[in-house]
């Protein structure tokens, strides 16, 4: 029988780290570890983490040096603690971590997390520091724990199906940090989703840095589009739903746009992140498409699926943004009309090409221009919702409530929604009439059966 450890496992950043987070998880198990919310206490403490925006990086010391006192303090008790930092700071930085922070003792890059068990082995009073941020020729997938093991956690899950980025936007640390593109075989895709399947989950997403670029090999040894991937996931008794994310509109095949009017289980709901609506800060940006190429791609998206809702990525402040320039961003949403979008500050990052250009423009206009931004998109998001208000809408219910009686769940558009009822109806999809709504979230009653 192992002994049971304990590991803390704190996750920043974007979708994939969580899925990461998880098979990391999952793989721990197998050595006798369970999770502690409780970092103070426990044996193992991991940071997965994020390096797009620069203050994600330093949240990561910062947290370093609470762990540092910990450990100090479980040392003087007689026992120890291992710190490790996975992701794309560990990626991006290696050496210079345990430079600038000699608490850590395991430095493990996205790619290489499958070797965390060697890693843990290899631990001794000798080895002070190990650094693994190579690019594996093996597909570390092949060297994760299966995930049948475990109960679920949720009724959704996420399924990491393509990694890396081979599109080098010039704001982008990600073709450096997860590397070139990798797209998964359908077969371990596949058997991972019923897996999950099996588990009670009844919701995927498929995650990839740039997932409708899929191209894994199908079981006829030609490569898959994204669209066909799609279509065999749909087969699988017991799936109800099915959405992807990451997406870049130079990718959004024809194939891909049919199945949005074809495949019932794919959500109405499509991430197609545009950064800026300005065609000279697109080009800066490399985004290779304009800002009316992405206009004519949503109405193609529409015209196939016209009740869909659309997010987004926009930058604010990117190098040598004029005003009129951010205008063309504001007028761009205020045409195509965003049920959700995700906004930042431009942020240099060490390394690419952005950070080098001329012009950077100050904190000040960036907070101002944000701030902008944010406002009128509030008023997008409370406008989505209210028109939700007296309609009937699928809700997956996910989790209980923090008011007694109510348990939470998503709607086909990922909007939260809360209603009275049983905790038996967790895992479940029910129809619920939406009486009310917030600018973030849905209320109303489970209809009858």
């Amino acid at each position: 029988m192992l002994e049971t450890k304990k590991v803390y496992l704190k996750t920043f950043g974007c979708q994939m780290n969580v899925y990461d987070s998880e098979r990391m998880t999952e793989q721990l198990a197998t050595l006798g570890y369970s999770e502690t919310a409780d970092a103070a206490g426990a044996d193992l403490v991991i940071l997965n983490t994020c390096h797009i925006r620069e203050k994600a990086a330093e949240k990561v010391y910062s947290d370093l040096g609470r762990f540092k006192e910990m450990k100090d303090e479980r040392r003087a008790a007689g026992q120890d603690m291992i710190v490790a930092v996975t992701g794309c700071v560990a990626q991006a930085e290696g050496a210079e971590i345990v430079a600038r922070a000699p608490v850590v003792d395991l430095v493990i890059g996205p790619q290489s997390y499958h070797r965390l068990p060697q890693m843990l082995a290899n631990m001794s009073a000798k080895t002070k520091h190990q650094i693994e941020t190579t690019f594996p020729e093996e597909e570390k997938f092949d060297h994760l724990p299966a995930r049948s093991h475990l109960p679920t956690r949720s009724a959704s899950a996420f399924l990491t199906v393509q990694e890396g980025c081979d599109k080098f936007c010039t704001f982008c640390v990600v073709p450096y940090t997860r590397g070139a593109e990798y797209s998964r075989s359908v077969a371990h895709i596949v058997a991972e989703a019923e897996k999950l399947v099996d588990r009670g989950v009844r919701e995927l997403t498929l995650l990839g840095q740039n997932v409708n670029g899929y191209h894994g090999t199908g079981p006829d040894g030609q490569p898959w589009s994204l669209a066909r991937l799609l279509a065999r996931l749909a087969e699988i008794e017991g799936l109800e739903r099915l959405r992807y994310t990451t997406s870049h509109p130079r990718d959004m095949a024809d194939d891909l746009i049919r199945a949005h009017a074809e495949i019932g289980k794919l959500m109405p709901y499509l991430h197609l992140p545009f950064q800026a609506g300005a065609d000279r800060i697109l080009a800066a940006m490399n985004r290779k498409h304009t800002a009316q190429e992405y206009r004519a791609l949503i109405r193609r998206i529409r015209a196939a699926r016209p009740d869909i809702a659309l997010s987004t990525d926009i930058i604010v402040g990117f190098p040598g943004e004029t005003e009129a320039e951010f205008q063309q961003t504001l007028d761009l949403i205020a045409e195509v009309g965003f049920a959700q979008a995700y906004t930042f500050k431009y942020s240099p990052r060490p390394g690419t090409p952005a950070a080098k250009i001329d012009h950077q423009i100050s904190e000040a206009v960036k907070s101002e221009r944000l701030a902008r931004l944010q406002a009128q998109l509030e008023v997008e998001h409370a406008k989505f919702n209210a028109g939700c208000v007296g309609k009937i809408v699928p809700v997956l219910f996910e989790k209980t409530g923090r008011q007694n009686g109510h348990i939470i769940g998503r709607s086909p558009y990922l909007q939260h929604v809360s209603a009275l009822g049983s905790p038996d109806l967790v895992g479940q999809i029910r129809t619920v009439a939406i009486s009310s709504a917030s600018p973030y979230s849905l209320a109303g009653t489970v209809t009858a059966a």
